[in-house]
């Protein structure tokens, strides 16, 4: 107990210290919320990978995903990877930086506001943003509260106290700067315990193969044989959905695409493609690895009285007590750190898009700075109360709290925004049809979920059919409405083609 105990110390003492420490830096509203543009690429690429992967990942979906696929659930790590990581930096980092800093925007909605020439598209992602952002927040919490609960005995409500007060110091004290600078140590914590982790399961049954070996030998009456240690495991189409929503949502959440806002040069964005892949690599990848050996610990799980979120806390049971407290201080900081991206983006985009200029109509900057600072605290509260109904009440497991989140803000704003970097013709009717559609669709998941096909009953692979109807959607309203004006679109889009001069040993010059 006593180093369990010494690990939280020393953890929440640097968090606090780095609030502190960098609160200069949040001095005004674009200090506090994009770090004036001047983020490196280490930092942006943790911070990237840390609000990506959180206690929803390691506990819950790990765990899930694990028993239902086996091994077949790397896959799904590999696919956040390549496809929610090193794909979003090439093909958005560059064009996201560049066009947000020449509408002079902040946020998403504020993008879609200036990109599309429409105060009410900026006020209504904003309120999107605020709601739906709320369910995957109270999921952090409760993934935490099974850890603190197997490793201290530890009551829900001192997780949910604990967690909200350490990341609300910090993250009202030093903004964005300070989130960033402690997603780079708790993501570093991360890399450390998921090899660590790894590691002590492998060695306690024989190695990797003998692992693989007892895992093929579990039997299963509802799956062939073997089936758990294959390539594609028992459902390979559900583990397609999975793949889907969990690596293209990335692509339009709110808290993931404002990273690349804040990006400094170049070279950082090179650099961050590189590192915030090999992180989710070791960590998106890990986690399911791990969780893909729940089913060797099936006598010691009961899915139906506890529910798959109880699966990875059962196998850390058998740890030693220092990895154990090592693991605690691991999933902390994937928490931590995904509350902060998530708190910070839903204040911010609440205060700028919604309140500056509708509610008040002359917010002084000042005015801006204390309001984002009190919805912290909000949301927060909000959060944590909703995380404690939940958890009392068994409404949910983890996995479908966040696939209801993921669904409607992913779906809503993954096309639009993509489309809006790339594609002059999306119209504003489009925009709204993607919006409206994914929010109308996931709420009528969650209320007549019988109402559908059994496939889209999950709110895992109803997310992902938003997201890929989305990317349908613009470009078919877009034919039959207006086209946005060309004197306006033609402005947005003017900032690619600024020149800028490079060395010759970066571009070949043209020879006469």
């Amino acid at each position: 107990m006593f180093i369990k105990t010494a690990l939280l110390v020393v953890f929440f003492a640097i968090t606090v210290f780095v609030g502190v420490y960098f609160r200069k830096r949040a001095s005004n509203v674009s200090g506090f919320v994009l770090a004036g543009r001047s983020v490196g690429p280490w930092l942006t690429a943790f911070a990237y990978g840390t609000s990506y992967f959180s206690a929803v990942v390691f506990v819950g979906y790990a765990g899930q995903f694990g028993w239902r696929f086996g091994t077949a659930a790397v896959w799904i790590g590999l696919a956040n990877a390549f496809i929610g990581s090193l794909l979003p930096w090439i093909i958005l980092g560059r064009r996201t930086r560049i066009m947000t800093h020449h509408l002079n925007s902040a946020t998403m909605p504020e993008f879609f506001g200036a990109r599309f020439n429409s105060k009410s598209m900026k006020v209504g992602a904003s309120v999107l943003i605020f709601v739906f952002l709320i369910p995957y927040t109270a999921s952090l919490y409760n993934g935490l509260s099974r850890l603190f609960s197997m490793a201290f005995g530890i009551d829900f409500t001192v997780c949910i106290v604990v967690m909200a007060v350490l990341t609300g110091i910090y993250v009202i004290a030093g903004g964005y700067f300070a989130t960033a600078v402690n997603d780079f140590i708790q993501g570093v914590i991360m890399l450390i315990g998921i090899v660590a982790v790894i590691a002590a399961l492998l060695n306690s049954h024989g190695g990797f193969m003998g692992a693989l070996d007892a895992l093929a030998r579990v039997e299963d009456a509802a799956v062939s044989p073997g089936a758990y240690a294959s390539f594609f495991g028992p459902d390979p189409l559900s583990l397609l959905g999975v793949m889907i929503l969990t690596s293209l949502g990335t692509w339009g959440l709110p808290q993931m695409v404002q990273k690349f806002y804040a990006i400094k040069s170049e070279k950082a964005i090179s650099k961050g493609a590189v590192i915030s892949t090999f992180f989710a690599v070791v960590v998106a990848g890990g986690s399911y690895f791990l969780g893909s050996f729940g089913r060797l610990y099936e006598g010691s799980v009961d899915i139906a009285a506890n529910g798959y979120d109880s699966i990875i806390p059962t196998i850390l049971s058998r740890f030693p007590d220092l990895l154990i407290g090592l693991v605690v201080v691991l999933v902390l900081s994937a928490s931590m750190s995904t509350l902060s991206a998530l708190v910070m983006t839903s204040a911010s985009t609440f205060t700028l898009d919604f309140l500056k200029g509708n509610v008040v109509k002359k917010m002084s900057d000042k005015a801006q700075l204390l309001s984002i600072r009190a919805l912290i605290v909000v949301f927060i509260l909000i959060s944590s109360v909703i995380a404690m109904i939940q958890y009392t009440g068994g409404i949910t497991f983890i996995a479908q709290l966040m696939g209801i989140s993921w669904g409607a803000l992913a779906g809503a704003f993954l096309a639009p925004f993509l489309y809006g970097l790339y594609w002059k013709r999306a119209s504003n009717a489009s925009i709204w049809c993607c919006f409206i559609f994914s929010t109308v669709f996931m709420t009528l998941n969650i209320v007549l979920k019988d109402a559908f096909p059994a496939i889209l009953q999950s709110p895992i692979n109803a997310g992902a059919f938003t997201m890929l109807m989305g990317m349908i959607i613009v470009p078919l309203v877009s034919a039959f409405t207006k086209a946005p004006g060309g004197e306006f679109v033609e402005s947005c889009f003017a900032c690619y083609e600024q020149v800028v001069s490079v060395k010759v040993k970066e571009n070949l010059r043209q020879e006469d």
